[in-house]
């Protein structure tokens, strides 16, 4: 009986033949899709809204609301379309930002987003999803919507971020060094949610080390290994998105803002204490689209009664309601990823939600 061979080689031992694939450099990228004037002028505008908002000199409150994720980008700049005139309908009670989502963090295996795998269930194609979500946020920005985002893999930022006016640290990714460091780095305002347990102490930790200086590897505009140095982040805040229970009511809220005030003193840079967003859906939720308008109402409740630290709403919507499972056959405006409140009734409760603005003290 022979012995089995035993492979000498140390390198890419579980790399694929021929599975290195170089990617075009950001640089090219943003040549091939250049910042437009109008897309600029939307970012800029957007991203100082929000600062204002977060440092408790702006009366709006902030809004993040689209799709859980982006796998149509026709669908998805029908419903910036959308958000754009109901922008301008709306009391000047509320900024709206789209949710922009290009890539979803995994617990096990599944769809990874779009730039990841641009067309569902047909394999990975890295270029293309780039180069597809850098074209529409431009798109989007040239109506004039600006565009949230979670950032998950380190190296898109570079081909996407000067597109985005604020950006998400997930659930899942909160207590991660390397997203940390991340956001410690990246230009615009920078939510971090608390752990998928419920965990509000993660997101604290993390924002505290989001604002410090950091060192950390990336890649140039060029696509050169590079170590990035970065000032620290004073824009970063806590996003509530629940866990095991909800974390929207006023006690979990209160005890939220009261663990954010132990650390402020030393952290803080803004001058301003951290303020607290609450995402309506996943834990708060319990992932029930319908029940994100009762949660919405619970804490603009709280802001009308004088909570002045919470500033901000987030809230899953697609063009219509629900979910689906990918397929050959995707049906048009629905979510392939969690459920989704549809378009009629988010348009509803946005309207509702600024005319409760209007009796704030």
């Amino acid at each position: 009986m022979s012995a089995k061979r035993v492979s000498l080689a140390l390198d890419d031992v579980n790399i694929v033949p021929g599975g290195i694939v170089p990617l075009p450099s950001p640089a090219r990228l943003k040549k091939e899709l250049p910042m437009t004037q109008k897309a600029r002028a939307t970012v800029v505008a957007g991203r100082q809204a929000i600062r204002e908002i977060l440092s408790g000199h702006g009366h709006r409150l902030v809004i993040f609301v689209g799709p859980c994720s982006i796998h149509d980008p026709k669908a998805a700049l029908e419903y910036a379309r959308r958000l754009a005139a109901l922008q301008k309908q709306l009391p000047d009670e509320v900024l709206l930002v789209m949710r922009v989502y290009f890539e979803k963090p995994r617990t096990n295996t599944g769809w990874r987003g779009m730039i990841t795998e641009p067309t569902p269930g047909n394999g990975f194609e890295m270029e293309r999803g780039l180069r597809l979500a850098r074209q529409l946020l431009l798109e989007i920005n040239k109506l004039g919507v600006p565009a949230a985002t979670e950032f998950l893999d380190p190296i898109v930022p570079q081909y996407i971020a000067d597109l985005v006016s604020w950006g998400a640290i997930g659930a899942r990714t909160s207590a991660s060094q390397t997203h940390r460091q991340m956001a410690s780095g990246l230009s615009m305002p920078v939510g971090i949610k608390n752990g998928t347990d419920g965990s509000i102490k993660t997101a604290v930790d993390g924002i505290q080390a989001a604002r410090s200086c950091q060192a950390f590897l990336g890649i140039d505009d060029n696509g050169i290994a590079a170590v990035a140095h970065t000032r620290g982040n004073p824009w970063t805040h806590l996003v509530l998105r629940g866990g095991k229970k909800p974390n929207c009511d006023r006690r979990s809220i209160a005890q939220a803002i009261r663990l954010l005030d132990q650390v402020d003193g030393i952290s803080n840079q803004s001058g301003y204490p951290t303020p607290v967003i609450v995402d309506a859906s996943h834990g708060n939720s319990g992932k029930d689209p319908v029940k994100q308008i009762e949660v919405c109402l619970t804490v603009v409740e709280q802001v009308v009664a004088g909570n002045c630290r919470i500033v901000g709403l987030m809230i899953e919507g697609n063009s219509k309601s629900g979910n689906q499972p990918i397929s050959r056959r995707l049906r048009y405006g629905v979510s392939i990823t969690d459920p989704c409140l549809g378009w009629g009734q988010t348009k509803a409760l946005l309207r509702k939600i600024s005319r409760m603005l209007t009796f704030r003290p």
